[in-house]
């Protein structure tokens, strides 16, 4: 891998909850631990297994949860590699993510056009997917003529075990990836 940037959803640290949510057919999808302390120590090890201090990791929501929050930040976040950034999930306390100095940077999605894709928390919807090829620029779309358009891919978390849409997404849920960050060459689409 040649680049030192990674991606992560869904953590939900410290959520003992978690270990009893189920997927849509009704299977546990955190089978195996213990307890949440369990839990979230099998993911700072797996996180810091490939994230090195200097690597940039993005977190694409949901980051931690249950009793305590503050508490669980305070005790462990320092435990964990990299510089981080945040794509905001429905589950994150944005005044108290956004006050606690926790994050290089809190965005809702961002574009990594250099690497061919957009990452969010929840899948996007198809049409917000629709980006200029970089000859043609910036220009309205033209649904007739499609050939200087093209879907970028749609990196993203939420939907745990789940599926993805039909489509050009990429599920990084902790759940689809063993608990373990995946270096964005391995979902790049340029």
């Amino acid at each position: 891998m040649t680049n030192n940037i990674w991606l992560i959803s869904d953590t939900h640290f410290n959520q003992a909850t978690m270990l009893e949510f189920t997927d849509w057919s009704g299977k546990q999808t955190r089978p195996g631990f213990r307890d949440v302390e369990h839990m979230d120590d099998l993911m700072i090890d797996n996180w810091n297994s490939v994230v090195k201090p200097e690597d940039t990791i993005y977190h694409l929501g949901d980051l931690v949860g249950g009793p305590n929050p503050e508490k669980w930040m305070a005790h462990n976040w320092h435990r964990l590699n990299g510089n981080k950034e945040l794509v905001i999930g429905n589950h994150d306390d944005i005044e108290f993510l956004s006050v606690g100095g926790f994050f290089k940077k809190m965005q809702y999605w961002k574009v990594l056009i250099e690497f061919g894709i957009i990452i969010s928390h929840a899948p996007l919807h198809r049409d917000a997917l629709i980006r200029p090829k970089a000859e043609h620029g910036e220009r309205a779309v033209d649904k007739k003529n499609m050939d200087p358009w093209t879907e970028t891919t749609n990196v993203h978390g939420h939907v745990h075990s789940n599926p993805s849409p039909d489509g050009p997404y990429r599920c990084v849920s902790v759940e689809q990836l063993n608990y373990t960050p995946i270096n964005i060459d391995e979902v790049r689409t340029t």
